[in-house]
């Protein structure tokens, strides 16, 4: 089926679907993230529990890089609607997490506390705080260490039916129109429904259904109608989004990026515009090398002041500063992969080294001869930042210089000449910034 559209607003059907759910099921709890969309659900959902004279309980997991504006809006929910909740479950657990920043690294894990150093954020103190030190004994029957977020979802409904009994409601603040997948999900035909209601679909786990249904209170809402019920109501809203319209970003393109995600540039870029300080944290969690220091240089092409972790391979390590870069400036990532290619090719061609057999390291002196390839000295040209790519036996050329100076008109701190020891590439330097001045 597809969206059916009838007379009723859209606030006034989600009362009800809440009003339904509260007085249908046994028990019912709300997924938050601090996002606009969950937040206001919890809302609309304490107005309707103190009409009925009920109370629900509260999950959210908590993903440690997080901005600190969603915490505090965190804190403040906890507190409008501590009247009507029973039970706030505040994880922060090790869960694995995606991680697009590097294929080698495919997956990070939120809370470790082998990474405490590292960590984006402090552990969260409250007592409804949930973590490894202090994991109920039920949950260390189905929870492991670095187990998948969808997963923990999943075995959490179980343990919270079995638990509390009867039939259990798990509301989630997800629109439709935000994702054709979250649309597919409502209204498959292959969902199993919880009185026929299209609102509503049973929760499966491992191929056996629970006495658990998903509902949707606000699946059907516009980003409007969210904004709308904020004024409306007054109700509370994390202000991290009166900082994404403050640095132009419409209503419509307001999101709680995770920084480590599949939108991995604009999590991170956000994160620097909204909220510097935690970008420097978020920029240094993972993978362990010092991250900041590729993103914080004044330039481009200065040098990259990271060096190789002992567990991680010269390869690996030339793959994440490609990685790296690749993240601020694509192009700059794409110049170097063509000659590092090309240095590749050649080598097969002429010394019959093929990419498999390059070896991780080799003589130090035949290194530095510029006698033989190797992953670290391919490394070490990246680490150098060197644009013409001379320690891979490069020289500059025309189409080189055309193509910095394309990079600088898109990137104006490509390059500062008090950044570089290349002499040929000091004069570009100079050179593009009289030009530009």
């Amino acid at each position: 089926m597809g969206k059916i559209y009838t007379n009723k607003n859209v606030l006034d059907a989600a009362f009800e679907r809440l009003g339904i759910a509260f007085q249908s099921f046994d028990n019912i709890y709300f997924s938050i993230s601090g996002g606009k969309d969950s937040s206001v659900m919890l809302q609309l959902a304490a107005i309707v529990a103190r009409k009925l004279g009920k109370k629900f309980d509260v999950l959210y997991i908590d993903m440690e890089a997080q901005y600190k504006a969603t915490i505090e809006h965190i804190d403040e929910l906890i507190d409008s609607t501590k009247d009507v909740v029973e039970h706030f479950y505040w994880v922060c657990l090790p869960l694995s997490l995606r991680n697009a920043v590097s294929v080698i690294q495919p997956k990070w894990i939120c809370w470790d506390e082998k990474d405490q150093d590292k960590w984006v954020r402090s552990m969260p103190e409250h007592e409804y705080v949930i973590n490894e030190k202090n994991l109920p004994a039920a949950w260390s029957e189905w929870f492991e260490k670095g187990m998948e977020f969808e997963d923990f979802i999943l075995y959490f409904a179980k343990w919270y039916n079995e638990a509390h009994g009867g039939l259990t409601a798990a509301a989630i603040g997800i629109r439709t129109n935000e994702s054709f997948n979250r649309f597919r999900t409502i209204i498959s035909d292959k969902k199993e429904r919880f009185n026929g209601y299209g609102w509503t679909t049973r929760v499966k786990l491992r191929d056996k259904h629970l006495n658990v249904y998903n509902v949707y209170p606000i699946y059907d809402w516009e980003t409007e109608d969210i904004w709308g019920a904020v004024s409306r109501l007054n109700l509370k809203y994390n202000q991290i989004y009166e900082l994404m319209y403050k640095n132009g970003l419409s209503i419509h393109e307001q999101r709680l990026c995770q920084p480590y995600g599949d939108d991995q540039r604009n999590g991170l870029d956000q994160f620097r515009a909204l909220e510097p300080e935690t970008w420097e944290r978020v920029v240094q969690r993972v993978h362990g090398v010092n991250f900041g220091n590729i993103y914080a240089r004044t330039s481009l092409l200065g040098n990259i002041k990271s060096e190789k972790p002992d567990g991680m391979t010269w390869e690996q390590y030339a793959v994440f500063l490609l990685e790296s870069l690749g993240l601020y400036a694509p192009e700059l990532r794409d110049h170097y992969y063509k000659k590092i290619k090309t240095f590749m090719d050649w080598y097969e061609k002429h010394e019959g080294v093929r990419i498999e057999d390059i070896p991780d390291e080799a003589d130090n002196k035949l290194e530095s001869a510029k006698k033989v390839a190797s992953w670290r000295r391919i490394a070490r040209a990246i680490e150098r930042n060197d644009f013409w790519m001379k320690r891979l036996s490069f020289s500059q050329t025309k189409s080189d210089v055309e193509r910095l100076q394309e990079l600088k008109n898109k990137y104006r701190n490509i390059i500062y000449a008090k950044d570089t020891d290349d002499k040929h590439l000091r004069q570009i330097a100079e050179k593009l910034e009289g030009m530009n001045q």
